[in-house]
This record gives structure tokens, C-alpha cells and sequence, in this order.
């Protein structure tokens, strides 16, 4: 019986699907193991949204207008392939909506205003990971399992102000988490939390910075004293070399936190040093999954 956090990459959730994701989680589930699930935005989204608060910035109402629905339209194509039912198909539509809806106002106000700061963009840049968390708590609820919807705020990831690479205030961090979700953990209520956000004292929204997801997957897994990190994504884990330019890299099956700190320092698609911080401090193993082939134990760090 393991305390597993799983963090799913906006690459492993292929074309707003989220079957698969509910699948993992529920067989682990099943093997009584405690899980937290921790979702990125969909490919793209995070992208697509800085695009659009500074068009918003140069009073372009019109794109703000359709930019939201046609993120509406793709979040809500990505509901009715994952959840079955109707009851959790329509309360997850009814979420994704009041989102929406949130986002609209936000980047209207920034158009009228003609100002982009930093705490806005910030904010902007959180829509992606409250979309996508709605649904993948949606479809595990579907599965039939207990599940409850947090924010990186109401997990308790305290960060300074450095709006766009915030930093976590890591003891308060870990007491609130562990404070907050431990319990629900052991009543086998399997929490799902949006990465890459936080928030200041003072209750304005940040985000975590390239990588911030993982990052969040690991402060989540340090409070918890997580058994292991699972970092879900669409390869088999850490490759000798670029599969596309050296057709005969290799799975490497365990590297230590330095040589993967080393790795991503030099350009390997690897997580960011940062996100691996927190594991070490507590010494986590932090494990990289391919979504696609599950029979593979991927790398472990």
C-alpha cells in the first residue's frame, strides 16, 4: 500500500481525454493505495492564454470574445469524451462555465484598462489548471471514486510575490498541506489539485514558472511524506539521448537527484531543478511514467 502522488502532464492528456488518467488512478485504488492527483492545463492552453492577455492589453474585446469560447468549446469537447454520466457531465459543464465566465471578466477588465501586470497575467495563467482539474475530477468521480477539486490556494501552496516565478514558502507550505489534505487521504477521498499555482499572503494567485506542475506534484509530495512522485507524460521516462536524433538511446532506469539536476541544466527534456528541490530536501523518489505504455516502470529519480 503505497501514498502516491501523480502529477498528469498536459502531454499525457491527449486530446482532452481523460479515460486514461481515471483508469491509472482508479486501479491503484483499488490496491487500496492513497493517491493526490495533481493536473496541468491541456497542451497549449497556458500558451494560448498569455496570447490572449496581451491581446486583451491592446483592447482587442473581440479576441477575448472568441478566444473564451472557443477555450470553452475545447474543455467542454474534452468533458463529454471522459465523463459518462450525465449527472457528472453536467456538473463538470456547470464548472467549466463559472471558469469561463471568471476568465471573460478578467481579460475584459484588462482590455478597458489597457494594463497587463504581472499579479493579472499571473491570474490569467491559472484559468488553464482550474479547467482541467474540473474535468479530471470529474471523471474520477465518474469511476465511482471519492474525490474532492482544489486549487493550488486551497491546498495551501504559500508562495512569495514573485509573480511568474513564485517561490513556495515551504515550511507553512507543508503544514498546510499535509494539514489539509492528509485526512482525506486516509478516508480514501483521493484529492485532485491544479498544479503550477499558488498564492501570497495577501490572497493574490501566482504561478510556479516552467515546470511549475512538477513542482507542485513534489511540494504536495514532501508535505505528505509521499512514498514516491509519479510524473506522467507521453515518453518512457529519461533517454540517453534524443530518441529523434540518436535512434538508439536508451531508457535510463534510476539516475540520482544530481545527475538529473545536471541533465535538465543541460537542455535534456528532464524536470526542471527546481521542481526537484522539495523531494530532495525529504528524500522522495520521484518516478517518470509514459501514459502510453504502462507496463514500463519508466525512470526513477
Amino acid at each position: 500500500m503505497l501514498k502516491i502522488v501523480m502529477k498528469f502532464g498536459g502531454t499525457s492528456l491527449v486530446d482532452g481525454n481523460f479515460k486514461r488518467l481515471a483508469e491509472i488512478v482508479a486501479e491503484h485504488a483499488r490496491k487500496k493505495d492513497k493517491i493526490v492527483v495533481v493536473v496541468s492545463a491541456l497542451a497549449g492552453v497556458t500558451d494560448s492564454l498569455l496570447e490572449a492577455s496581451h491581446k486583451a492589453k491592446n483592447g482587442r474585446i473581440d479576441h477575448v470574445l472568441k478566444f473564451t469560447k472557443d477555450l470553452e468549446r475545447k474543455h467542454i469537447l474534452g468533458v463529454n469524451k471522459s465523463i459518462t454520466s450525465d449527472y457528472w457531465r453536467n456538473k463538470v459543464k456547470r464548472k467549466v462555465k463559472e471558469v469561463i465566465e471568471d476568465l471573460k471578466n478578467v481579460l475584459t477588465g484588462i482590455a478597458y484598462l489597457g494594463e497587463l501586470t504581472p499579479k493579472s497575467k499571473d491570474y490569467v495563467l491559472s484559468f488553464g489548471e482550474r479547467l482541467s482539474t474540473w474535468i479530471a475530477w470529474g471523471t474520477i468521480r465518474d469511476y465511482g471514486l471519492k474525490s474532492q477539486y482544489f486549487t493550488g490556494e486551497t491546498a495551501g501552496i504559500l508562495t512569495n510575490s514573485n509573480f511568474g516565478e513564485a517561490t513556495p514558502l515551504l515550511n507553512v507550505t507543508k503544514h498546510q498541506v499535509k494539514r489539509r489534505l492528509e485526512s482525506l487521504i486516509q478516508k480514501g477521498v483521493i484529492p485532485v489539485v491544479t498544479g503550477y499555482i499558488g498564492v501570497t499572503q495577501d490572497g493574490a494567485t501566482t504561478t510556479l514558472g516552467r515546470g511549475g506542475s512538477d513542482y507542485s506534484a513534489t511540494i504536495v509530495g514532501a508535505s505528505i511524506k509521499a512514498d514516491e512522485v509519479w510524473i506522467w507524460t507521453n515518453v518512457d521516462g529519461l533517454m540517453s539521448a534524443d530518441p529523434q536524433i540518436v535512434p538508439s538511446a536508451r531508457l535510463i532506469p534510476e539516475v540520482s537527484y544530481q545527475e538529473a539536476t545536471e541533465m535538465a541544466v543541460f537542455g535534456a527534456k528532464v524536470m526542471h531543478p527546481k521542481a526537484l528541490e522539495p523531494a530532495m530536501e525529504e528524500n522522495i523518489p520521484v518516478r517518470i511514467r509514459n501514459i502510453l505504455n504502462l507496463k514500463n516502470p519508466g525512470t526513477l529519480i
